[in-house]
């Protein structure tokens, strides 16, 4: 174990904690048992650190890797039982899915060690629900998102640029801080769109890192949950190809699955791992009466950062711009096809986005309707800017 608390400490030695993230306000850090699930890079590790270093106590505290050495001789439940022994509180668990026996051990820790404190991290393809031991009444889950655009303008500005609710933003209620701020969001929006969504963009060769990053969901990640084959594998990554180029992506179930060469219900399992494990997002039609099964009207890559990396620097700027508002949007809202625009949110507010010349026709006669511009700084009645929808978390 001492081993383990060195390899923490050196962890903590290299952690910023300038920027917190806005997770770490909403999560309930003194829940018994709290999962954190989340696309591979957007921070998940990050976080635990800078959490940790917010204790006053250390000796209380201990974070571990399941993928340490130490774990392939011994059991993630001893440890917790000693760690607990010698006066531990706090046990924070990294990448619990790399654990083969992570769910039923981790229900023995809350069954038996009830006065431990435990957080652990997981893969967004990870369901805790459906591990070897039903985990549902035990855990609180928290997904953790990329950047918003807020978050990158604090980061790189070092100014503090506050959240708005979306009444906020529909009645320019941020046009006040606007006035005031220093920070002029169009100068960085289009450093946002291009890598800004992932907290290592500050890295050399940030394409690279998260074309990395890419592979490894689904050469690793997604082909462990699902069992996946290696020709399949290929297959997944031809398909996020075509889905970055699209202008955007309406899925046609016959053709696309004949394109890459599956049967209908596999491409309809490729689809389901690859928005699981946080590459893509599919845009649905409103539910109707008590049905459950929804079509699927567009799919989206999961942000645009991946969408300019994988497109390689050349995608469709409107599929742009409505990966860019329902990314943003889906975090805190209901992000739902529309029949008469583009989006319905919340199953209350139209929008249809455009750049900055697009018309109102599009919405006339329509309440609470709205287009979004993209280019303009302010917005007036219906007409509201693109980028102040990166400001809602």
């Amino acid at each position: 174990m001492q081993t383990l608390r060195n390899k923490m400490m050196l962890l903590l030695r290299g952690v910023n904690s300038d920027f917190i993230r806005y997770l770490d306000q909403e999560i309930n850090w003194e829940n018994q048992m709290t999962a954190i699930v989340g696309a591979r890079g957007v921070g998940k590790t990050t976080l635990l650190l800078q959490k940790i270093l917010q204790h006053a106590e250390l000796k209380e505290v201990l974070y571990v890797k399941v993928d340490d050495l130490y774990f392939a001789e011994n059991k993630l439940l001893d440890l917790a039982i000693q760690f607990e022994a010698k006066g531990g509180k706090y046990l924070f668990i990294d990448e619990v899915h790399k654990y083969q026996n992570w769910s039923q051990e981790l229900k023995d820790i809350y069954d038996y060690i009830p006065s431990l404190k435990v957080v652990f991290t997981g893969s967004s393809i990870l369901d805790i629900y459906k591990g070897n031991a039903d985990l549902s009444r035990r855990v609180i889950t928290y997904h953790m998102h990329g950047l918003s655009f807020r978050e990158y303008l604090s980061m790189v500005t070092k100014e503090t640029v506050p959240t708005f609710t979306l009444d906020d933003i529909l009645n320019h209620r941020y046009q006040a801080w606007l006035l005031k701020s220093k920070v002029r969001p169009l100068n960085y929006y289009h450093d946002y769109l291009a890598h800004g969504y992932y907290p290592f963009f500050k890295e050399n060769q940030f394409s690279d890192r998260l074309s990395n990053v890419t592979n490894l969901i689904m050469e690793v990640d997604i082909p462990q949950f699902a069992g996946l084959q290696v020709g399949t594998i290929h297959k997944l990554k031809s398909l996020l190809y075509i889905i970055s180029k699209s202008v955007p992506f309406k899925p046609n179930v016959s053709k696309l699955s004949e394109l890459i060469g599956v049967s209908r219900p596999v491409f309809s399992d490729l689809m389901i791992y690859l928005e699981k494990a946080g590459l893509i997002m599919s845009l649905k039609n409103p539910a109707e009466g008590i049905k459950t099964l929804r079509k699927v009207e567009k799919v989206y890559l999961q942000n645009p950062s991946l969408m300019n990396v994988i497109a390689e620097q050349s995608p469709d700027v409107g599929n742009l711009r409505e990966t860019f508002i329902m990314n943003q949007l889906q975090v805190k809202h209901q992000v739902e096809a529309s029949s008469k625009a583009d989006f319905l949110i919340d199953g209350k507010w139209t929008f249809e986005v455009g750049g900055k010349n697009k018309k109102m026709k599009q919405i006339q006669g329509l309440e609470d309707a709205f287009v979004v511009k993209d280019d303009i700084e302010y917005g007036e009645g219906q007409v509201i800017p693109l980028w102040v929808f990166g400001l809602t978390y």
